[in-house]
């Protein structure tokens, strides 16, 4: 069933008259907006829907991009495209508009919104392929057919031995170095919280966020500060074009007169069940000089922790460095 809606109210009345226990994954009532995600899990019968809410009818009221003196506000309906060639986004918020860029081709850019890019959901082969019993993901308590399989691609940051699947988005990775404040509106109103809360860990992976049956994504806000300027992606990945990283990293700098750093903010991606940050790389790096031996040692402290599967067991060498390499090209900047 379609259903079209013109006001964030009616989107959330509707999706949210179903049975709360199911939580927002797994609801038979999904939003769509760009769905350059869900049409293809639908294709792939990986995940099903009774009924399609189109909330694209909401984009004159949650499609802009405010700029204020603290910050700058997205809309959830802004396209990946509109933010990432926002003249203020790329001089002021570089490290968003590299994500962006380096996010899917030109014609997904041109369809999949803000919020949406959030939610996409993991690309691990064995959740998508519904050949594959194994996946708590798709079917809780079934096991999870990545632990002893091919897993190159996986997590190795915040796993559990129930899901070991990588979040996919890079978008994610900046806006979570940057304490990006998510605003929502659910059938008990308007609520905000960071967006590092918003993804749920591995131990129960068939629940993927913290969102209410009903729940949408309104907005997105990033505060401003002297960290913002110097920020920047770094995206590892098998081929240059349209491709998923094996290994990320979104960082923000501020440095004082002498290279010293005063504020840093290190999210690895492409390595980590949900969109990571980095907290110990960065107590370790603060204060100190950004030499090549210090962003070095601030990588191998970024993935320290990590749990490897056998084919991903080169993650976390290659997470550290490209960490290390992230950081001394900001310092660039």
């Amino acid at each position: 069933m379609y259903t079209r809606v013109d006001t964030a109210e009616q989107a959330v009345a509707r999706a949210a008259a179903v049975d709360g226990a199911l939580g927002p994954t797994n609801s038979p009532i999904q939003f769509l907006a760009g769905g350059t995600n869900i049409v293809d899990y639908l294709k792939l019968s990986c995940w099903t829907a009774d009924e399609l809410v189109d909330i694209n009818g909401l984009r004159d009221v949650h499609g802009s991009v405010e700029v204020t003196a603290e910050g700058i506000r997205f809309g959830s309906l802004v396209r990946l495209h509109q933010a990432a060639d926002h003249p203020v986004v790329g001089r002021d918020y570089p490290v968003i508009a590299e994500t962006l860029q380096r996010a899917a081709s030109q014609q997904i850019r041109n369809m999949a919104t803000l919020g949406g890019n959030l939610l996409q959901r993991t690309r691990c082969s064995y959740f998508r392929d519904v050949d594959y019993d194994e996946c708590n993901k798709r079917r809780p308590g079934s096991g999870c057919a990545a632990i002893g399989g091919k897993n190159r691609m996986h997590a190795v940051l915040g796993v559990s031995d129930r899901c070991i699947a990588s979040y996919p988005g890079d978008l994610a990775q900046a806006l979570v170095a940057l304490d990006t404040r998510v605003e929502t509106l659910g059938r008990d109103g308007v609520r905000t919280f960071p967006l590092r809360d918003l993804h749920t860990g591995a131990d129960r992976p068939e629940v993927e966020t913290i969102l209410a049956p009903g729940e949408l994504i309104t907005a997105l806000f990033v505060p401003s500060g002297p960290h913002t300027r110097r920020s920047t992606y770094l995206k590892v990945r098998d081929r240059e074009s349209y491709e998923f990283a094996i290994a990320s990293a979104a960082v923000a700098l501020d440095l004082a007169g002498d290279g010293t750093v005063t504020d840093v903010r290190i999210a690895p991606g492409g390595l980590a069940y949900r969109p990571w940050r980095a907290d110990a790389a960065e107590a370790f790096l603060r204060g100190r000089a950004l030499t090549t031996d210090n962003a070095a040692q601030t990588g191998r402290v970024a993935l320290a922790g990590a749990v490897t599967h056998g084919d991903n067991n080169h993650s976390p060498e290659l997470g550290a460095r490209t960490v290390a390499r992230a950081l001394m090209q900001a310092a660039e900047m």
